[in-house]
């Protein structure tokens, strides 16, 4: 789905294509039977306008009978044709747009929450295979929302003007040779002189002004994009400002934020204004077109004939009403050529998207062609832990010194490890790389087999779900019984939920609202227990507790969790130790002048710690593809 047509088609090629090519067909029948149903109303207009002609002829047998049938035909033509036959098509054409979208949405939505966390990778720029450099896409969320929803509706909309199109040169156009005339100067047309001039009006008016359409078309589509992108960033900068309300309003920042956001609608403003007036020029040359397309164009190929008394009024207004009929379905692409220019946009955002997910879908190549990236990962056997050997992290650039050497650290099985060091010195980087979630460096991360990890970061953000789905992430809730949840929550602290299980909210307000910064980190310590993963990452995960809490945070995990592996960053000067005064953790690994040193505290002999130095090494690890850091093992 990387260009435009493979976009469009895709769904009728997938699994769903029954579906996609039933919902069609039924569309395009409707079609045709609104193009036959728009020959009918010709005729039947054509009666009409002969019945009030000849309404005081004497030869009219019953004058006002001829009036009222020829009108009573032509309303149930109409009453046909616009609530019968079009509403059915709109039913089935939204019902077509409603499954597109779905699939489409779906499939997005898969690629982007992939193993292989495309949606991280994303936010990176980079170069794409083409050796072209690839931004990262803005404002994802509206290109997956408005845009996909404005393209499929757009698209169906311009196939059934296709469709419209196609049946009505074959079904007026047959009516046209049908009821044609010679024409005095065309003789050598015999018959078909009046279907020949006909056709020729169509062929002069119709295309000369498409292509005078198509050129203002060109800017609308170009405006419209302009005004999307601006739109999705005030609307992304709005989002923000509502997850940051307290940060703005503690530090008074409402006058800075009250000029971004008049900078943004700014642009918004300005693109709008030029929008307007392409807007306002295109509906006058559509106006002065169909007026001339009814009032002139149409009538001019049968006035000869007319003139010449060679046909009827009946004849000629018939003729009129179908040339007219022919050019306004002909004319559908200058009619919709707005509508084109926003289709065009739309799928530009969306291929664009397609683009940017495809190019990470391989991170290790997408990385290595704007830096290092050599980084491998393994596993081996439970006993020997976590290896680290050769690590090196840096920034983009073929020719970035590293930031973060460490040559030969191994965590064993259930040992505690307190991670230290200044801000900037690597140590939330160096917890990334190990989770396979920093771009650049190069080393070999071997994980202990079968042992699942987690991932605890200090910013932690909830999504719009239950109480208990957001205790069991990434579980699924039906795999933890509510009363083990409820359990583990009160373990941690946070008892008062308990019953509050299936709920989204508390008193109006989602969870993420609801809960403090500390409740949020006794949630993750929640989700701890009740996962048991054997290799723990905190980054800061306690950085919103108190003493006391943090003391119960480590102690929860300690006494819950067996053989669990722990590596912590914390910014205390000294790790915690129990109420008791028992340490938690068995080493420190102190972070400084772009290396790491790896010691043994006083509770553990320091031998039994492989040091940064150390040349001891376990057996040979199988290789293993990590795509990140939630994987399980």
């Amino acid at each position: 789905m990387r260009s435009f047509w493979g976009l469009m088609k895709a769904y009728w090629f997938s699994d769903r294509w029954k579906e996609a090519w039933t919902l069609t067909a039924v569309i395009a029948l409707f079609t045709a039977a609104a193009s036959k149903t728009s020959v009918w109303m010709a005729e039947a207009s054509g009666d009409l306008v002969n019945a009030i002609a000849r309404f005081h002829d004497a030869e009219t047998a019953d004058p006002l009978a001829y009036l009222l049938s020829s009108a009573g035909f032509l309303i149930l033509l109409v009453v046909v044709k616009d609530v019968g036959i079009i509403g059915l098509r709109h039913l089935c054409s939204t019902t077509l747009h409603r499954k597109w979208r779905s699939w489409l949405n779906s499939r997005f939505n898969d690629a982007l929450l992939d193993a292989n966390h495309t949606h991280f990778h994303l936010q990176n720029g980079g170069v794409g295979v083409d050796g072209m450099k690839v931004e990262p896409p803005d404002n994802v969320d509206q290109r997956i929302q408005e845009s996909i929803k404005g393209m499929t509706g757009g698209a169906i909309g311009l196939a059934m003007g296709v469709m419209g199109v196609a049946t009505s040169l074959f079904f007026v156009g047959q009516k046209l040779i049908e009821q044609s005339t010679a024409i005095e100067g065309l003789s050598f047309l015999g018959t078909y002189g009046a279907a020949v001039l006909a056709f020729a009006a169509v062929a002069a008016y119709v295309p000369l002004n498409t292509y005078f359409a198509l050129r203002m078309g060109r800017v609308l589509e170009r405006l419209t994009n302009a005004i999307q992108r601006a739109e999705g960033s005030y609307r992304a900068e709005l989002t923000t400002l509502l997850r940051r309300s307290f940060h703005v309003s503690a530090a008074r920042g409402e006058d800075v934020q009250k000029k971004m956001h008049a900078r943004l609608y700014e642009d918004i403003d300005q693109t709008w204004a030029k929008l307007n007036w392409v807007h306002t020029a295109y509906q006058s040359f559509e106006r002065v077109y169909n007026f001339l397309s009814a009032r002139v164009v149409a009538y001019l190929p049968g006035l000869m004939p007319y003139v010449n008394d060679n046909i009827s009024l009946k004849s000629y207004v018939t003729g009129a009403e179908l040339v007219n009929s022919l050019i306004n379905q002909c004319s559908w692409f200058i009619d919709v050529m707005p509508a084109i220019a926003t289709l065009r946009a739309n799928a530009r955002r969306v291929t664009g998207l397609a683009v940017a997910i495809e190019e990470v879908q391989h991170p290790d190549a997408f990385y290595r062609r704007t830096g290092c990236r050599d980084l491998r990962y393994g596993a081996q056997n439970a006993v020997f832990g976590l290896t680290i050997r050769d690590l090196d992290l840096m920034h983009q650039g073929s020719e970035a010194t590293p930031f973060l050497t460490i040559r030969n650290v191994r965590f064993r099985r259930g040992e505690w490890t307190y991670v230290k060091g200044a801000s900037g010195s690597g140590k939330t980087s160096f917890i990334k790389a190990v989770n396979g979630l920093w771009p650049h460096g190069r080393g070999y991360v071997v994980f202990p087999e079968g042992v699942r990890t987690f991932y605890a970061a200090q910013d932690v953000k909830l999504p719009q779900l239950t109480l208990k789905e957001l205790v069991c992430l990434p579980d699924a809730a039906d795999r933890h019984a509510d009363v083990d949840v409820a359990s583990i929550l009160a373990r941690t602290g946070l008892g008062e939920f308990a019953d509050q299980l299936g709920e989204e909210s508390r008193e109006g307000g989602v969870w993420d609202q609801v809960l403090s910064g500390g409740q949020k980190q006794k949630l993750v310590a929640a989700r701890i227990l009740l996962q048991q993963p054997g290799l723990l990452f905190l980054d800061e995960a306690t950085g919103a507790l108190d003493p006391v809490a943090k003391v119960a945070f480590h102690q929860a995990i300690k006494d819950n969790c067996p053989d669990i592996t722990v590596i912590s960053v914390m910014h205390e000067t000294s790790p915690p130790v129990s109420a008791a005064g028992v340490p938690f953790y068995d080493s420190v690994m102190d972070f400084s002048g772009g290396g790491a040193t790896k010691t043994a505290l006083a509770a553990r002999p320091s031998a039994e710690i492989v040091e940064t130095a150390s040349t001891a090494r376990p057996p040979e690890p199988r290789r293993l593809r990590l795509p990140g850091a939630f994987r399980r093992r």
